[in-house]
C-alpha cells in the first residue's frame, strides 16, 4: 500500500474543510479534501500547544489544541497513542509542537462536518522550527492556490490535465474533487490566509502587498538545500541503497539508532523526495538521485 504523504497545511484552510473521501475496507485509506485540493490521510503541523484537557478518567482521552497564524488544529489521543498521549500531557503549555497525525472527521448531522487530527508522533520543537514551516506551508498553499486556479480555467476540470501542468497526482485529484464538491471556491480568502502567515513572521511595520506574496514565498523557500537532519537521512539512504535501493522501513530504523525520532526521519524523506534528491522507484524503496 502507497505511503500517504503529510501534507503541510494551515489551520485555516483545514478547518474550512467538509469533502471526505472514504475508503472501502480496513486498509484502504480515507481523506479529507480541503477548499484547495489537499487531499488529505496524514498531515505534518508545526504550532503553539496552547491547551491539553483530560476528556475521560484516567485521562484515557485528552484533546488538545495547536495555534498557527491562521487558526486553530484539534487533536484527540487517547488509550490506543499512550506515548503521545502522555507526551502531550507532559509538554508544559505554551510550547512550540511538532506533529504528524491522521485526518479525522466527526458528523453530528447530515451536511455538518468537523475536522480534527489524531496524532502518531508529538515533540517539542523551537521557534525556528516554527517558523520554517510557516514558510514551506506558504509555499505549498501557493501551489494548491495555483492549481486551483488552472483547474477553474479549463473547460472540463480534469485531473490529466492538471498533470500535464506538472501538478502531483495527489493534488491533481484533489484539485478535482475540490472544485466539483466546494463549487465557489474563495481563492482571494486563501491569497490572504498566505499574506497572514508571511506577515506574522516580518515586523509589525512591515506588510507584503498581495502582488508580491509569490515572489516573497519564493525568495525564502527557493533554496531547496536540504537542511542538517535531511542530510543525515540521505547519507543513511545513501550508505543502505545499494543497487537496488533501501528499504523505508530500514532508514527509519536506522536514522531512529542515530537519534532522529521516527516521525522527524519520515517528514525528511518526504522533505527529500520534495525536492528530487531522492526518488521511490517502487512502493517502500528509496534511492538517491
Amino acid at each position: 500500500m502507497r505511503r500517504e504523504t503529510a501534507w503541510r497545511v494551515f489551520a485555516g484552510e483545514y478547518n474550512d474543510s467538509s469533502a471526505i473521501i472514504r475508503g472501502a475496507g480496513e486498509r484502504v485509506p480515507s481523506y479529507v479534501v480541503t477548499p484547495l485540493g489537499a487531499k488529505i490521510n496524514r498531515l505534518f503541523v508545526v504550532g503553539v500547544l496552547t491547551d491539553v484537557e483530560s476528556l475521560m478518567g484516567s485521562n484515557e482521552i485528552v484533546r488538545a489544541h495547536v495555534s498557527d497564524p491562521t487558526g486553530v488544529f484539534t487533536l484527540y489521543s487517547g488509550q490506543f497513542q499512550p506515548e503521545v498521549t502522555a507526551t502531550l500531557l507532559s509538554i508544559e503549555v505554551p510550547s512550540f509542537i511538532a506533529f504528524v497525525g491522521k485526518a479525522r472527521t466527526f458528523e453530528p448531522e447530515e451536511g455538518v462536518v468537523y475536522v480534527s487530527v489524531r496524532p502518531e508522533v508529538v515533540y517539542e520543537v523551537s521557534s525556528d522550527d516554527r517558523d520554517r514551516w510557516i514558510l514551506e506551508t506558504c509555499k505549498n498553499t501557493w501551489e494548491r492556490i495555483e492549481a486551483i486556479s488552472e483547474g477553474l480555467k479549463l473547460s472540463s476540470p480534469n485531473a490529466y490535465d492538471l498533470k500535464k501542468l506538472g501538478y502531483s497526482r495527489d493534488l491533481a485529484e484533489g484539485v478535482i474533487r475540490a472544485i466539483d464538491f466546494y463549487k465557489d471556491i474563495d481563492i482571494e480568502k486563501y491569497k490572504s490566509m498566505v499574506g497572514e502567515a508571511l506577515n506574522y513572521l516580518l515586523p509589525e511595520e512591515i506588510e507584503i502587498p498581495e502582488k508580491e506574496m509569490e515572489n516573497v514565498v519564493e525568495q525564502k523557500t527557493e533554496s531547496g538545500e536540504p537542511d542538517e537532519i535531511e542530510n543525515t537521512v540521505l547519507e543513511i539512504v545513501a550508505e543502505l541503497e545499494g543497487e537496488e535501493g533501501a528499504l523505508w522501513d530500514k532508514i527509519i530504523e536506522r536514522c531512529v539508532q542515530s537519534g532522529i525520532d521516527k516521525g522527524t526521519a519520515e517528514e525528511a524523506i518526504n522533505s527529500l523526495l520534495d525536492k528530487g534528491l531522492v526518488y521511490e522507484p517502487t512502493l517502500g524503496i528509496i534511492k538517491t538521485t
